[in-house]
C-alpha cells in the first residue's frame, strides 16, 4: 500500500538528506510540508538515539525491533504521518523502513527486518541519495561525536545493500505505485534540491514556480 503525500529521503550517513530537509524548510514551499525523521523525537526514538551514540549496546535483533516500534509510532500514532498525509500535508521523512532494511540487514540479516517492516505502507515518493561512502564520511568528519554505524567498512556494505534494496523497489514501482528517484548525492546541494523540487512538481505535490 502507498501512503499518498508521503515522501522519504534515504541514504547512508553523510549522504545529505538532512541538508535537503533544511533547504526545503527555507523554500517558498515550506508551508506545504511537515518534516520528520527516524529515529523520531518520541520517547522510542530518543532511546534509539542513545543506542546509536553508543551509550549502551543491545543485541542487534533488539535494535531492529526498536526501529520498527519507533516507526509504528511515527506512522500510526495520533497526529502521525498517516493522519497528517490524509489532511493534505506533504510529509517528508528523513529515513524510513528502507534504512532498517539496509542497516539492520547488515547487522542481523535480511529476514527479520523484512518481517518487521512488512506491515508499513510505502511512501508515494522515495528519493535515494546515492553516494560513495568515502565521500559521505569526509562530510561528517568534523562532527564532535560519531554514531556506531559511521565506519567506512560498515557504510560500504550498507550502501551496497541500499542499492540492491532500492533497485528491487524500482523494478516493482509500476506494480507498487511508489515512485523511486535516485539522486547523485555527490553533486552540489542546490542541484540535488532542484531535482527534488522538479520531481514533486511533476507528480503534482507542489505547484510549479511562476
Amino acid at each position: 500500500m502507498v501512503l499518498k503525500n508521503f515522501v522519504v529521503f534515504e541514504g547512508i550517513d553523510g549522504a545529505g538528506t538532512s541538508t535537503q530537509i533544511e533547504l526545503l524548510k527555507c523554500s517558498r514551499h515550506s508551508a506545504s510540508f511537515d518534516f520528520s525523521a527516524e529515529p523520531t523525537e518520541k520517547e522510542t526514538g530518543k532511546f534509539l538515539r542513545r543506542v546509536l551514540k553508543g551509550d549502551f549496546s543491545l543485541d542487534v535483533r533488539t535494535t531492529a525491533y526498536l526501529f520498527a516500534a519507533d516507526r509504528a509510532e511515527h506512522i500510526w500514532a495520533k497526529g502521525g504521518i498517516a493522519d497528517k498525509s490524509r489532511e493534505g500535508k506533504i510529509c517528508v521523512s528523513d529515513r524510513y523502513l528502507f534504512s532498517n532494511l539496509a542497516y539492520q540487514g547488515v547487522t542481523c540479516g535480511e529476514e527479520l527486518p523484512r518481517l518487521l517492516n512488512s506491515p508499513f505502507p510505502l511512501p508515494q515518493v522515495l528519493f535515494f541519495f546515492k553516494i560513495d561512502p568515502a565521500v559521505s564520511l569526509s562530510r561528517i568528519g568534523g562532527r564532535k561525536t560519531r554514531e556506531i554505524y559511521e565506519k567506512i567498512d560498515f557504510l560500504q556494505e550498507t550502501e551496497r545493500r541500499y542499492e540492491e534494496i532500492i533497485g528491487g523497489y524500482e523494478r516493482e514501482s509500476e506494480k507498487s505505485g511508489m515512485k523511486v528517484v535516485t539522486l547523485d548525492a555527490a553533486k552540489p546541494m542546490n542541484e540535488v534540491n532542484a531535482k527534488i523540487v522538479e520531481t514533486l512538481v511533476q507528480i503534482g505535490l507542489l505547484e510549479e514556480d511562476a
